[in-house]
């Protein structure tokens, strides 16, 4: 229909409330259709770098910088304004998102970190409950206060990490989907060598302890083959934390008869019922 010169490079897009929301170097810009070009509405200025991904759900906006993970925003329609209201405090440098729901955001970074950011209920609540939109939470930055010293500077609150795991390779998408029929919904991510993999929520307490426990003995069973240790590399960036390594979990399998015995022990089964758990688990993913 028209085209229209934004002033530099356009490095994401999401539509917002029936407009279209830009990310443009450091600037979100909410754009509506005009007759000749497109109309800009409204702008934030303050993102630290490079905005590379954008959500919007309600009047919350998920802006995701090149070097400085995740922002959480909202937009208070009578201001005609977007707030930061959280942030992170780990410097990601993220090259795919996907919002899992109101207050959770699944991040890919560049240097093969996945990690799934989740805003704390309380913070939720009260930002939803603040008349102002979060405007005079915003501009007190941490702590309160109307000039927040240059080291604490940032959104009010802060996002909590919920999962961190190292993946190897650079992530470069991430998806919701449900490959079973009656399956759970799962999230699939690609990486920049082509591999495609999944990570499947551990829907009973059970799951966990029997999965983490079989990674924790399969550690010292099955060591890697160069000689590294396992957690330091799943923790390569950040400390591993609430993520099982299913590939290592996988090697039980290949383990020797005596070896396969020790570790089940171990878990109080026998191998039998440890390779029909691990099928279990495969299948929910599909053959």
């Amino acid at each position: 229909m028209h085209k229209t010169a934004l002033g530099g490079i356009p490095g994401a897009l999401t539509p917002f409330q029936g407009r279209l929301l830009a990310g443009v170097g450091p600037a979100l810009r909410l754009l509506d259709l005009g007759r000749r070009k497109l109309l800009r509405k409204c702008e934030y200025r303050s993102l630290p770098t490079h905005c590379v991904h954008l959500a919007a759900a309600g009047d919350r906006v998920y802006a995701c910088d090149a070097a400085e993970s995740a922002h959480f925003l909202a937009y208070r329609p009578a201001d005609n304004a977007f707030y930061a209201f959280a942030d992170d405090t780990v410097p990601r440098h993220i090259a795919a998102a996907l919002p899992l729901d109101y207050d959770t955001l699944a991040t890919g970074d560049k240097f093969g970190n996945l990690a799934v950011l989740r805003l704390p209920a309380a913070v939720s609540a009260a930002v939803e409950a603040d008349p102002t939109g979060g405007r005079f939470a915003a501009a007190a930055g941490v702590g309160g206060g109307a000039a927040p010293p240059p080291a604490v500077a940032g959104a009010p609150n802060k996002v909590e990490a919920a999962v961190n795991f190292h993946a190897g390779d650079a992530i470069t998408g991430l998806t919701r989907a449900v490959l079973q029929p009656g399956g759970p919904e799962i999230i699939v991510y690609g990486t920049l060598g082509g591999g495609v993999a999944a990570a499947v929520p551990l829907a009973t307490r059970s799951d966990v302890d029997f999965f983490a426990r079989l990674e924790m003995h399969l550690r010292a069973a099955s060591p890697p083959l160069a000689g590294r240790d396992h957690l330091a590399y799943r923790s390569h960036y950040v400390p591993v934390r609430n993520a099982v390594d299913g590939d290592l979990c996988e090697q039980f399998a290949g383990l020797g008869h005596e070896a396969q015995r020790a570790v089940a022990a171990e878990l109080d089964r026998t191998p039998g019922e440890v390779l029909r758990k691990l099928e279990a688990m495969r299948n929910v993913v599909g053959q």
